[in-house]
């Protein structure tokens, strides 16, 4: 099979190339996907995950892209739930090959069932970003109908997909990102939108939840405008800065097969929308990654046509 594998942790996205692989073979547990559409996270290869197992040995080279969309064609002994030939999206474990190949083996309990009138692009693009913004947002920060919500980078791939979920919650969204991206924050659910160069963030006032995706001086500014017993939601890794009196709790997304179920549920009843910015084939994705320009939105990798 084709796949993308990373090859020198020091070379970074400059040791990612195309070979031919063999198609891997489902353990117990597992089921093989024949890859449709798949999503890779821009920072991922600075995840140590992405280059050892569990107890620290090399595994390149590695296949990146943990966001999988595509259809079973083999099921490992003891996997339950799931049926050759069935549709089938989510993430794949972050210490095993990734899905920007043409097959992939995934553990059978991290994949929940696609319906046939989405595309496998968008639940490529769902997965990640949905999953994240929906721990972020409720199951960390404990938003609630009727609070106040800052999301930074609200038209970005993951900062669009809190905004509809915290208005779709009836919670106050207020975005922010650079000027060129208001117009997009507010289609994506923000009711106001703050300018980062040119707005002062702090005349926001109070707000219950903070959700980073940006870090450094952003997120220390913003820890300043949480009202008493609020939260800092952040995915940028641990972080010193803290509310006054509130919490900060940074995390990792993790695997849900209900909660993704739910979440494109939302997308076939118009409540949710993907942020997807290009969709290049498996055989163009090592020069997708390299571009210069910068790609608004998601960029999915097509393996069939």
């Amino acid at each position: 099979m084709k796949a993308i594998v990373a090859t020198d942790q020091a070379a970074g996205m400059a040791g990612v190339k195309l070979v031919e692989l063999p198609e891997p073979q489902a353990a117990i547990n597992d089921v093989v996907v024949q890859v449709h559409a798949s999503g890779f996270t821009g920072d991922e290869l600075a995840w140590p995950s992405s280059w050892t197992d569990r107890v620290g040995r090399d595994r390149t080279p590695s296949i990146p892209g943990h966001e999988v969309a595509g259809v079973v064609t083999a099921l490992g002994y003891g996997t339950t739930g799931l049926s050759i030939g069935q549709r089938v999206f989510g993430l794949t474990d972050w210490y095993r090959d990734g899905a920007l190949a043409e097959y992939v083996a995934v553990e059978g309990h991290y994949l929940t069932p696609l319906p046939g009138d989405v595309e496998f692009t968008t639940g490529a693009a769902l997965v990640m970003p949905g999953l994240t913004a929906w721990q972020g947002l409720f199951e960390h920060g404990r938003l609630q109908a009727g609070q106040s919500v800052l999301v930074h980078g609200a038209a970005g791939v993951v900062g669009s997909m809190a905004s509809q979920l915290a208005r779709d919650a009836g919670a106050y969204v207020i975005g922010t990102g650079r000027a060129g991206a208001r117009q997009a924050a507010l289609d994506f659910g923000a009711q106001e939108f703050v300018d980062l160069d040119n707005d002062t963030l702090e005349d926001v006032g109070e707000v219950d939840l903070v959700f980073d995706v940006l870090g450094g001086d952003i997120a220390k500014r913003s820890a300043g405008l949480i009202r008493a017993g609020g939260t800092l939601v952040t995915v940028t890794g641990p972080s010193e800065t803290r509310p006054a009196n509130g919490l900060t709790i940074d995390f990792v997304v993790v695997p849900d097969r209900a909660r993704l179920s739910e979440l494109v549920q939302r997308v076939r009843d118009g409540r949710l929308r993907t942020n997807i910015g290009k969709v290049v084939a498996l055989d163009d994705a090592v020069a997708a990654f390299n571009r210069t320009e910068r790609v608004k939105g998601k960029t999915i990798i097509r393996a069939r046509p």
